[in-house]
């Protein structure tokens, strides 16, 4: 680590930098940064004891702030990536670390910010690219499910997740008096989240955005009939209020992610209900579902197959038939038109050409 001149010492007295703040630890910066915002949902409060640990058992964690180098900030992410750390996850770490930091030169703690680099030219971006279904993959990929007699029962689940970009934990809250019939209106404004710790727990939306009414089509509104009737006798569940779910699975609890990905979401909840932590789970519907479709199919599904590549093929459906991206942006709850705006096919000359004389018609 550097050791400071008494040229250096002046330089830091005479820019009103502070000799004692600069010294505390990142991980003392990073408890501070936090504590200053405490106001935060409980996935992100067990995102943050996450970084926490790995802060704790990594050298960086130790170092006082005004001697961590942007080559000691670049070490760090290589040393997560060799420990085998997802560079999703190290992404939005380093975004927290580099908030972290800025506040501390805001704090007059210190004059630059370690993080301040492109992730992607330390290590390399191996995320697997999200790729929605072709309209052929679509047809096809329905057809397959209505017809396998493993999967057919999950055959409305799919009609409407394709037929409203629904998040799968938004899809799994829907109560009997969310869906609006006599106006054929999918009212969203919860979801229902289950965590290995704690359980079943009712989630309101991140943003405002989230809050938002989707049009059923005929498919979706036909869907819906079928799963209402049969949700109807099962058993009463009730999750912080909320009760008679529509999606349930074959031990009569409410259906969460895990059943359709198979894998638990990292969070907690205060308030979860007293249900069985361990209900019955279906080991990754979707992959399942994708390696008996692949298996019978030349042409594959996309690689990364999840409820999400659902919601990303409505969107690109809608994006691709001309929606306005402001109303696309309020059916799939973004809260940055720049999220909805991604899913717009590359526009060119003759595209565009063709949208004005459209519109001009």
């Amino acid at each position: 680590m550097r050791h400071k001149t008494d040229g250096t010492i002046q330089k830091d007295l005479d820019d009103g930098i502070d000799t004692i703040g600069k010294k505390m630890t990142v991980c003392q910066l990073y408890a501070k940064q936090i504590r200053h915002r405490g106001n935060v949902r409980y996935n992100t409060k067990n995102g943050r004891k996450r970084l926490m640990k790995l802060l704790e058992e990594d050298k960086l964690g130790g170092c006082p702030i005004d001697s961590v180098k942007l080559s000691d900030a670049k070490e760090w992410a290589i040393r997560m990536k060799e420990k085998g750390i997802s560079y999703k996850t190290i992404s939005n770490d380093k975004r927290s670390l580099k908030a972290a930091f800025y506040t501390a030169i805001q704090d007059d703690c210190i004059r630059k910010n370690p993080f301040d680099f492109q992730l992607n030219t330390v290590i390399e971006d191996d995320t697997e690219p999200k790729v929605p279904l072709t309209p052929a993959q679509e047809e096809s990929f329905l057809s397959f499910a209505q017809n396998d007699k493993v999967y057919q029962k999950y055959y409305d689940e799919l009609i409407i997740l394709l037929g409203t970009g629904l998040r799968i934990s938004e899809l799994c809250g829907l109560t009997d008096t969310d869906i609006d019939f006599e106006n054929r209106i999918i009212n969203v404004d919860h979801q229902l989240l289950r965590s290995a710790e704690t359980g079943y727990y009712i989630e309101t939306p991140k943003t405002k955005s989230g809050i938002r009414q989707i049009p059923m089509s005929e498919k979706v509104y036909e869907a819906f009939n079928r799963v209402l009737k049969r949700s109807r006798g099962a058993k009463a569940v009730t999750i912080d209020g909320y009760s008679n779910f529509l999606f349930l699975n074959r031990d009569g609890y409410p259906k969460t992610a895990t059943n359709y990905d198979g894998m638990f979401r990292p969070s907690g909840s205060r308030h979860a209900a007293e249900l069985p932590k361990t209900a019955t789970n279906h080991d990754g519907m979707f992959r399942g579902l994708a390696k008996k479709y692949n298996k019978y199919h030349e042409e594959a599904l996309p690689k990364v197959m999840t409820p999400h590549t659902l919601r990303h093929t409505f969107c690109a459906n809608m994006a691709n038939a001309g929606m306005n991206p402001k109303a696309l942006q309020y059916i799939m709850g973004h809260s940055n038109i720049t999220m909805t705006l991604n899913y717009y096919a590359h526009a060119t000359f003759d595209s565009a050409k063709a949208e004005m004389l459209r519109i001009a018609a």
